[in-house]
């Protein structure tokens, strides 16, 4: 069934032509204009539902920023309508919250892999299947924050689709759930908890693109409990910049193949 007219993906709005092959994935519509600052010759493409777009060029190629609004689910949308028009290569940017105690807010964290607590990826692959990133894409992330200066973490992180449910397990009636996960989570070395990374490893896997994730560190729940400093801090730019940097990287390697 085709809902869409004009050659248009049903949500995103956007036809073959309208996208790069490179995009930038973050959760809120309202920093898409702030990353699309970082293109040359950046255009509006579209603007439906929570999926906002920008086109323009790194480097002298078309790459583009899509926003996927909040979970699993509408990101999932977004990168199956994206691969329809032509999208190969995908890092999506957003905020997490730290588990691990050594990662602080302020910090970059890039995923290469996500715990699948959520309801997206069930209707793509069996639970024994893993929810990876893409190592070109993690290599070149890791080496961007790194010439950045920025301080980074490389791992696992966990996905869940209610935030309230990680922020507030006590009062949920599967307490006993959430809290027994969370702390099988910690002794794992999870690093931080978000809630788009599985969807998109997954759903990438199956697409057979690449897709990776650098995130900033808004602040670490298990070090305020800890009573050790826990800066909170909001600014996004770290995590846009990383990303940015390595769609650069990307291309450039891509033009050496």
């Amino acid at each position: 069934m085709n809902y869409s007219e004009n050659g248009e993906q049903y949500h995103i709005g956007l036809k073959e032509g309208d996208v790069g092959e490179y995009v930038i994935l973050p959760g809120d519509p309202k920093r898409c204009k702030k990353i699309a600052e970082y293109f040359d010759d950046a255009k509006l493409m579209a603007d439906r539902r929570e999926y906002t777009t920008y086109t323009g060029y790194l480097n002298g190629v078309k790459v583009s920023v899509t926003s996927t609004g909040i979970g699993g689910a509408s990101s999932a949308i977004a990168i199956e309508e994206l691969v329809n028009i032509g999208a190969k290569n995908f890092i999506r940017v957003g905020t997490c919250g730290g588990i691990d105690v050594n990662v602080k807010g302020g910090d970059v964290v890039i995923a290469t892999g996500a715990i699948r607590m959520e309801g997206t990826t069930k209707e793509y692959a069996p639970i024994e299947f893993p929810a990876v990133a893409d190592i070109d894409v993690v290599n070149a992330l890791r080496h961007c924050a790194e010439t950045l200066g920025y301080t980074y973490h490389t791992g696992v992180v966990h996905c869940k689709d209610s935030f309230y449910g990680q922020h507030n397990p006590d009062r949920m009636p599967v307490s006993y759930d959430l809290i027994n996960k969370w702390e099988a989570w910690k002794r794992l070395g999870c690093l931080a908890s978000e809630m788009e990374s599985a969807a998109l490893f997954v759903a990438g896997s199956f697409l057979r693109v690449k897709v990776g994730s650098v995130f900033l560190v808004v602040a670490n729940q298990e070090r305020e409990k800890q009573q050790l400093e826990n800066p909170v801090v909001h600014d996004t730019e770290k995590a846009i910049k990383t990303a940015v940097e390595a769609i650069k990287l990307l291309i450039s390697n891509s033009n050496k193949g």
